[in-house]
């Protein structure tokens, strides 16, 4: 089916002049991937602090194993952490010895994963599109950098990528790694057919034969290893071992074997792979590190790591993370917005039901039948998980941006001579979507002229949705979306169908500039940097034998900042007893120091005489208890 395009001239032509110079279009790649690389991921990495709960739990973890030199057991607050594997401790461990232990630091290692997966990304579309053309015979690098382009833009810029691509714990680096590897499979998997083709045709074989017959014919066995990208997979799915745990093969394993029984390919990209050396290859990288921690810790490690984090995980419903079974819906239409709305759309171009024209198909163009199988396999193996969180669909964004991408190879213009794009599905369906993308943008601008009233109440930070009001990003985040919405109908109005994704990127980069990293630092002075000075008050008043507890809530930040182990207690009454229970030890130390909120200290009604307060930050207070002035039958247990 074809469309009308309608493409403004001069924009045409500046598209052309450069894919038509390959030294230029190379240099204009590279630039716009450190441009969105920084926009994301290096701007103002480490001008916010750490973000309770988890962030500082990886961050003193890190800081513990440079410097106690123990690069084997992770240790939080004096004790073992059994949560994750080592590579991410080692990661921040070694940028803290590069460039001393700060935030910039400890978020560096995700951000890197983040940045080196778009790249990639960006590699492996244009490679593919590259290929396109060689079998078509013609010639457009127009659509081919665009497309890649897209694929980078959109994996780099939604929420869920900048979310944890900015955040020093390990859901970046899994993802980085795991997306890492089955890229370079694809790239290790077509690069191999196309080599194979190429014997054929020194063979006596036709050019058009040998395209067509690639999928389905092994290549001469020519080498005791695999090509590089199979190597290089092998390498970083151990890196994926080494940050999560069996997720980090599980999930690939499922992927790869799904796509080649689809195409009935196993048995000969098994035998191309040398899938036994692979195999080698990654237990030689992964297991050591494994043997050593269960060597040192034995069965402690055995059940709270492959017990508790993954099998429990997996399934029953762990640390209260339960939800319904649509919970990803809406995960990926938000976390994935606004790029979201066109996933439907982008997967059903594919027709992947139709086996037969896949497997007709050369090896380097399956790479959207294999994002599309990647997508699906990941979406539903969490979904069947009883424990759910947002993050733990990290690793399909990939996918779904190289998907979206593909959607919009179909509406860059082929050529300069034609204003027409071909599309493989009822033209009706991308006008819907793009309605369906105007009606989404509208409802955030709504959204946000209303954020005052949707925001929930945080006792941590009271002020927060006031001060938004205050500063008016509510009122920029409303007109920003609006705009935006107008903009696209303005777009489908005049059919300039390929300009509808830029829109969304822009307004994107736009809302993440001026309102979200605004929000991100209001907030930060606000909730997190109270307990920041109140960690340099403990650092700088503790005494050397008195006992640091925090009552009623659970903030690890305390613990990175002041250098000192932290006594967290959960409830006041838990509290209470500990006081009293130190109170009538026969040796006791002099006074203990207490981090607790206003509520919760009041709520203690402890004797004015028995404490004097050092400092109030924010919500939080710190305050001395002193035994020495504290008679035994004066301690209140409620």
């Amino acid at each position: 089916m074809r469309l009308n395009l309608s493409v403004p001239n001069a924009v045409e032509r500046w598209f052309n002049n450069i894919a038509k110079r390959p030294a230029l279009a190379v240099t204009v790649s590279i630039l716009w991937l450190i441009l969105i690389g920084w926009i994301g991921y290096g701007w103002h990495l480490g001008s916010i602090g750490l973000v309770d709960e988890t962030e500082p739990l990886f961050a003193e973890a890190s800081r513990q194993m440079l410097l106690t030199g123990d690069w084997i057991t992770p240790y939080f607050n004096g004790q073992t952490r059994f949560d994750k594997p080592a590579l991410l401790y080692w990661c921040q461990a070694i940028a803290y010895a590069v460039f001393g232990v700060n935030e910039w630091a400890v978020r560096l290692p995700s951000a890197l994963a983040a940045v080196g997966l778009v790249a990639l990304g960006f590699y492996t579309v244009q490679w593919s599109l590259a290929k396109k053309d060689e079998l078509e015979q013609v010639t457009l690098p127009t659509r081919r950098y665009l497309t890649a382009a897209v694929a980078a833009g959109v994996m780099a810029l939604n929420p869920q990528m900048i979310v944890w691509g900015r955040t020093g714990v390990s859901d970046m680096l899994l993802t980085g790694c795991m997306a890492c590897a089955l890229l370079c499979f694809f790239l290790g998997y077509a690069t191999d057919g196309q080599e194979a083709g190429g014997r054929r045709q020194e063979a006596g074989g036709s050019s058009e034969l040998s395209s067509s017959s690639t999928p389905s014919s092994p290549p001469t066995p020519h080498s005791l290893l695999p090509n590089n990208w199979y190597l290089a997979c092998y390498v970083l799915t151990a890196g994926a071992i080494l940050t999560k745990g069996p997720v980090g093969i599980v999930l690939p394993g499922i992927i790869i074997l799904a796509f080649l029984l689809y195409l009935g390919q196993l048995r000969t990209v098994l035998r191309e792979m040398r899938l036994f050396l692979g195999i080698i290859i990654i237990l030689g990288l992964s297991i050591p590190w494994y043997a050593l921690v269960i060597w040192r810790n034995g069965e402690s490690y055995i059940n709270s790591f492959f017990g508790y984090h993954n099998v429990e995980r997996f399934t029953e419903v762990v640390n209260g993370h339960s939800a319904p079974w649509y919970f990803y819906f809406v995960i990926v239409l938000l976390l994935f917005a606004p790029y979201s709305i066109y996933l439907p759309l982008a997967i059903f171009r594919l027709k992947f039901w139709q086996r037969s024209h896949w497997r007709n198909q050369a090896r380097s163009q399956q790479l959207g039948l294999f994002a599309c199988i990647w997508f699906i396999s990941v979406f539903s193996f969490f979904t069947i998980a009883v424990t759910k969180l947002p993050s733990y669909v990290l690793p399909l964004i990939p996918a779904a941006a190289i998907l979206v991408a593909f959607l919009w190879s179909d509406l860059f213009p082929g050529s300069e001579q034609t204003s027409k794009i071909s599309i493989t599905y009822p033209s009706s369906l991308l006008q819907v979507s793009s309605w369906v993308n105007v009606i989404f943008l509208s409802a955030l601008a709504v959204a946000s002229f209303h954020i005052y009233n949707l925001l929930g109440y945080d006792e941590a930070a009271p002020d927060f949705r006031q001060n938004l009001q205050d500063v008016g990003l509510s009122t920029i985040s409303g007109w920003l979306w609006l705009v935006a919405a107008i903009s696209i109908a303005f777009l489908i109005l005049r059919r300039y169908w390929h300009s509808i994704v830029g829109v969304n990127l822009l307004a994107f980069v736009v809302f993440l500039i001026f309102v979200t990293m605004p929000a991100m630092f209001l907030m930060d002075q606000e909730r997190q940097l109270p307990l920041r000075q109140l960690s340099s008050v403990i650092d700088q008043v503790k005494q050397p034998t008195e006992e640091v507890m925090m009552v009623g809530f659970k903030k690890p930040t305390v613990v990175f900042y002041s250098h000192k182990n932290i006594n967290f207690i959960p409830s006041t009454e838990k509290g209470l007893e500990h006081i009293h229970n130190v109170a009538n030890q026969e040796v006791k130390p002099s006074s203990l120091l207490m981090v607790t909120n206003k509520k919760n200290f009041f709520k203690m009604d402890l004797s004015p005489d028995n404490y004097e307060n050092i400092d109030i930050k924010g919500a939080y207070q710190l305050t001395r208890i002193n035994f020495k002035k504290m008679k035994q039958e004066k301690v209140k247990l409620s």
